[in-house]
This record gives C-alpha cells, structure tokens and sequence, in this order.
C-alpha cells in the first residue's frame, strides 16, 4: 500500500467541479488581481471564524511580517517565540528590525512553555508571538495574562491551527491579530502561496491593509511606503471553493487522530501526541515521539508510508541563529524533540484501513527491534 504524507489529489478529485469552477470564473472575467473573488473571501472566511476583518496576502510569512511592522517593531526591540517552529516565525522578528528571542517548549504538547515566557522579558521586549504548532492550541490565557501584565502586544501564528480552539476560542482571536498560512499543505490550502491577517482591531486591520498594497487602499493614494504582498486572485477563488469543507475536513482529522491513538496506543517505544485539556487540535499534524526515529522512518518508507520531521533542527540551533549566542543546552526539551518527534501521514481522506497498515508496520518495525 502506498499512504502519501498529505493526498492533495484525492482532496481535489473530492471537490473537482467546485474548483474548476472557480479558477474558470477567474479567467472568463480576467480579473487577476484584487477584484471581488478575494473581497468575497475575506468576507466569508471572516464570518466563519468569528473575526471583524481578514487581510488576504501573499503569504503567512507577509502576514506576521506586516504585523510587526504596523505594530511599530524595530530596531532595538525585542519579539519573543518559540524555539520550535518553522523559521517563519522567527525570521520575520528580524526582518522588522527587532531581535528574536526563544522559549523552550512544553514537554506534553510542544507549544511554547508558558511558564518560562515571563523570564524571558525585559525592558527591550516589545511582544509575543505564540505559535499553535500541529494545530495544538498553546495556552493562550495564560500568555495574554503574561502580556497585559508586561504592556507586550500578542500575536498569534496560526498557519497549522486553522479553527482550533482552547477554551471555546478560535486560534487568533485572543491576541491584537493572527496570521494564517494558506500553503498547499494546510488544513486550509490554496494551489500555491497565500495567506491572512485576522484582527478585530480596526485601526491595525486599516494599516495592514494599505501597507500589503504598497502603501495605499486604493491607487494613487499611498499613505505611506508599503510592499506589494496581495492574496492572488485565483488562489482566493480556491480557498473560496474549499471554505465550506473545512469544517468537516477538520473533524475527519480529528477522527483519524483517534484511530491512530486506538491502534498505536499499546506500543511503549513511542508517545502519541497529548491534547491540552479544554482545547480542540485540529491536527494539522499527528507527531508522535519515537525510539529509534530515523530508523522508524526508513523502515516506513521501504512499506510505502511517507513521513516527515516537523522541524530536524530547533530554530535557536540552526546555523541563522548562531549570533544569538544560545546552546542546545538552552532548550533541553525542543533540542531532544529533534531526534524524537516524527509525523505520520494526516489529511481528511486518510483511511482507517490506511492508519491500520501504518500501524500494522510500527508495530512490525518494534516487534524485530533489539532495545
């Protein structure tokens, strides 16, 4: 059996004529950039999620970018993230002018550690960007608790976290603003880079705004110097054609979630993945934690299983970061995440059989291992 990471084709075939509909549409009104398909996006992933305004742009990485610039960061300042992530979540920090500064994980559920969020400030330190990794909520009450205290501004990352919730509270809707990656890949994925700003700040939802398109809402009329980071018009369509299915892709991602539980559940050399209590993982990705990891991801691809390692190498120990002066030793969880973790195949059109096999050949894989 061949079982794909993520079987974009299958979401596809399931979805066919709503899709190229919508790229059809596009191209009979030859309205390629801006127009209504994106208004009619924004409006309608607005309503869904419970938000005032959505800025459709390029990307998630435009997104927190343009975040930090309207919120004023820059040179001398100090953002605070999590050091496992992908690098989008700290590059950006910098690219803004600031400097970034890593909080080790959490040992149960790998989000950022709220209990070492409040050493990390000091007078330099501007704000928080939490990052719900794998569609994991963080505990994002007690990082605003944190941040109102300090007088920092909260962002939150929620390009893997599309309609998780902790609380009740969708992912972006606690702090000033949250930004959504659209990748292919996503839980919600467009057919090539897009992404989003959600705030219910209208004044900060105004600037993103105008600076995403060069600094103005309508041309001529540039308020100040921006850059050019507009959601594409057929990726709008797309994302528009797939709204509706969201909501029922993210409970198959739960349910496939449980049957990798109930089938992996009695094998000691691995840790399936923890939801925090009172929160909805939508699992953008199953990571579980395993002996022998590499070894464990060979054996699973000579069985046809495509896996992947979401991230080999913690941000604060990548070559980018040497500057920064940190050690692994700095962030003891994440940097022994580094060999553990691995993530298993996890999209809405997985199968129970397809988990059974992938089960099956774990087990097989430990039942001839020498411990």
């Amino acid at each position: 059996m061949k079982i794909p990471f993520v079987d974009l084709k299958a979401q596809y075939l399931s979805i066919k004529k709503d899709i190229d509909k919508a790229i059809a549409d596009v191209i009979e009104e030859t309205s390629f950039i801006g127009g209504h398909f994106v208004k009619d996006f924004e409006r309608d992933f607005a309503a869904l999620y419970g938000v005032k305004h959505v800025i459709g742009c390029a990307n998630g990485t435009d997104a927190l970018y343009i975040l930090m610039k309207m919120l004023g960061v820059g040179p001398g300042d100090e953002v605070i993230t999590v050091a496992n992530s992908w690098i989008s979540s700290s590059e950006t920090i910098t690219q803004a002018g600031a400097r970034p500064v890593f909080v080790d994980v959490h040992p149960e559920y790998y989000s950022l550690d709220e209990t070492l969020l409040e050493a990390r400030i000091n007078s330099r330190t501007r704000g928080v960007i939490a990052v719900h990794l794998q569609g994991q909520a963080c505990d994002i009450e007690q990082i605003k608790s944190i941040c109102d205290k300090h007088g920092l501004f909260l962002l939150e990352d929620c390009a893997q976290s599309h309609f998780s919730e902790y609380k009740g509270v969708r992912a972006g809707l606690t702090g000033v603003a949250g930004s959504f990656s659209f990748y292919p890949g996503k839980n919600l994925g467009a057919y090539g880079d897009a992404g989003c700003i959600i705030t219910n700040d209208d004044e900060l939802a105004t600037k993103c705004r105008m600076y995403a398109n060069h600094g103005a809402l309508k041309k001529p009329d540039h308020r100040m110097e921006g850059i050019n980071s507009r959601l594409d018009t057929i990726q709008a369509a797309i994302l528009s054609a797939k709204l509706p299915n969201i909501l029922r892709w993210t409970d198959a991602r739960i349910k496939n979630a449980g049957y990798y539980d109930s089938c992996l559940k009695d094998i000691p050399q691995m840790c399936l993945p923890k939801v925090r209590p009172a929160s909805r993982h939508s699992f953008h990705l199953y990571v579980i934690r395993a002996r022998r990891r590499d070894e464990l991801m060979a054996f699973l691809k000579e069985q046809g299983i495509e896996t992947a390692i979401h991230y080999p190498v913690a941000l604060p120990n990548l070559p980018a970061y040497k500057y920064l002066g940190y050690t692994p030793s700095d962030f003891p969880v994440a940097t022994r995440l580094q060999s553990e973790i691995l993530s298993l195949p996890m999209y809405p059109e997985l199968t129970e059989s397809a988990v059974g096999y992938i089960a099956e050949k774990i087990k097989l894989f430990y039942a001839g291992a020498t411990a």
